[in-house]
């Protein structure tokens, strides 16, 4: 493996330098005149009005999670609570060996639960763990150059918006992993096939409509394949290589190049385990850059707690009335709801992959833990950095067009920036740890993304240590890419198929709705039949072998 690895670093360097010339652009350019016409399709906008127009794609992605909010009686609210105590492993005992086996009849002459033979789950990783992966591939860049981005162009109010679509896409996220975990493959070696490609095909076929989820399935795979390679890669070792070298004063064209080959050198430590190293991985990476992150927001609220309920009161007043903002209320409203949705990838499908690696009998308790994630990832530090930037930029316009570092309405392309600018007006230099951060979460993101796309390799071109192993070559070749040249075009295109996911996908969701529904009163039945064990006095047989 590792000779493997060392040759394809030696091919890379050659490939690369050759490609930082005039030949990148000559490459850019005509990758643009064939795939465009793809990319201006997937984000092409409905005329709302003279000024407004809104991206298809985002009625899709709203849409699917209004139905699933509704349809599901509100999961993103009631199972809330729920959710917090699965992670905390409240229910690890019924997931692992079944509420009957351990709930069930305890009269004489039942089974004795030490001579049982063990049928504990399938699955790879923890509750936690999934949940991690699957965050390591939403928190980053869209947190914190995301957020100033949507601000610039929305106002305050955007962050009105932006929780609402946070909400929203709890439901989304709760039913997409719900199937992820039941329409899964088991090898015979344990390792787990998981995502929509499954449940499109299997879950569809159940329906009687097996050739269109073949179909639907085969198109997610590739779409899934092509946005690991970019928007999930290439992009992130870009945007790392820039802040890097930022931060250090490096200069010169290899400069990227070689940070490339580190951070391809670091992916492949971790992605050659496969899921269980990425999920060990990201359960520290992600709660540790994060908490720094939360905290250092913490503090510059806490250092500014009087300006708290002014920073309300504008995202409130701006959410209903457009502040002035071009495109007025409708503007704001799908700034917000945009950058929300687009942040937490809620409907694209990309975290069923991850939470079907999960070690439960109990399909809905993954899809409960995943509702967790837009809440983390949106509600909470989304909402964090827009109060840190509305409140350090409180400016000497009180309608809060204008402010001490950004002008509202006038879009900012330097997100990262504009954010790293708010935190140091309280925290000095904080911005030196922003652009760490900036690297780790870009860091986890490829990392995350990689299983992602791995998965759907394997279910177009089969499952195998060599299928497996090009795939992580090719992988490892496109994260030094990405950190070496600009190839804008190839960006927008592969970023185009992240968002062309949600399709597939969201059709394949709602048409199997109705199996998502008996999976977790299943699963709300077998909590209460643990409970009800547990007050009449049942011995609670946990068992952690």
């Amino acid at each position: 493996m590792k000779k493997y690895l060392l040759s394809i670093f030696t091919l890379i360097i050659p490939i690369i330098t050759f490609a930082q010339d005039s030949t990148a652009e000559k490459f850019d350019a005509v990758f643009k005149e064939y795939t465009g016409w793809f990319v201006e399709g997937i984000f092409a906008e409905i005329p709302f009005t003279d000024d407004i127009q809104i991206p298809w794609v985002l009625f899709v992605l709203v849409g699917g999670a209004l139905f699933f909010t509704i349809y599901f009686k509100f999961i993103n609210i009631t199972g809330f609570k729920t959710a917090v105590k699965v992670v905390q492993g409240k229910y690890e005992d019924i997931e692992k060996h079944g509420v009957d086996k351990l709930y069930g009849d305890q009269t004489p002459g039942g089974n004795v639960f030490e001579t049982i033979k063990d049928d504990g789950a399938d699955g790879e990783v923890s509750h936690f763990q999934a949940l991690t992966a699957a965050l390591s591939a939403t928190v980053g860049l869209g947190n914190i150059a995301g957020v100033a981005v949507a601000l610039s162009i929305g106002g305050p109010g955007a962050t009105f918006w932006m929780i609402v679509a946070g909400l929203l896409g709890m439901a989304s996220k709760f039913a997409e992993c719900t199937l992820g975990v039941k329409y899964r493959d088991v090898g015979e070696d344990g390792t787990v096939y998981g995502g929509p490609m499954y449940y499109l095909s299997k879950g569809l076929k159940e329906k009687g409509a097996g050739g269109v989820g073949k179909v639907l399935a085969a198109i997610f795979a590739i779409f899934v394949i092509g946005g690991s390679f970019g928007g999930g890669n290439m992009f992130q070792a870009n945007q790392a290589a820039a802040q890097f070298t930022k931060l250090f004063g490096l200069t010169g064209d290899n400069a990227g190049m070689y940070f490339g080959i580190v951070m391809a050198a670091l992916v492949a430590v971790v992605i050659i385990g496969g899921i269980k190293r990425i999920a060990s991985v990201t359960e520290k990476v992600v709660p540790f850059m994060a908490g720094i992150y939360v905290l250092a927001a913490l503090i510059i609220l806490f250092a500014n707690f009087t300006l708290i309920d002014d920073a309300f009161a504008l995202i409130f007043e701006g959410a209903f009335s457009g502040l002035g903002i071009a495109g007025g209320l409708i503007g704001v409203m799908i700034q917000g709801v945009r950058r929300g949705a687009f942040s937490n990838e809620a409907g694209v499908g990309s975290a069923a992959i991850a939470h079907s690696a999960v070690r439960t009998k109990y399909p809905a308790s993954e899809g409960i833990v995943a509702l967790l994630e837009p809440f983390v990832d949106t509600v909470v530090i989304c909402t964090m950095t827009a109060l840190v930037i509305i409140i350090t930029n409180f400016g000497g316009d009180s309608s809060a067009i204008s402010g001490t570092f950004m002008q509202y309405g006038v879009e900012v392309k330097e997100g990262v920036e504009i954010t790293a600018t708010a935190f140091d007006t309280v925290i000095p230099h904080f911005s030196i740890v922003l652009t760490i951060a900036v690297i780790l979460f870009a860091f986890s993101t490829m990392i995350s993304w990689s299983y992602y796309g791995m998965q759907g390799w394997a279910y177009l071109f089969g499952k195998g240590k060599i299928t497996d192993l090009i795939y992580k070559i090719l992988f490892l070749f496109f994260v030094v890419v990405g950190a070496s040249i600009s190839l804008g075009a190839v960006i927008d295109f592969s970023d185009a198929m992240i968002f062309a996911m949600v399709v597939p996908n969201i059709i394949g969701v709602v048409m199997l709705s109705p199996l998502i529904r008996k999976e977790l009163k299943k699963y709300m039945n077998a909590i209460n039949k643990k409970e009800d064990a547990l007050e009449d006095g049942a011995t609670d047989l946990v068992d952690e072998m």
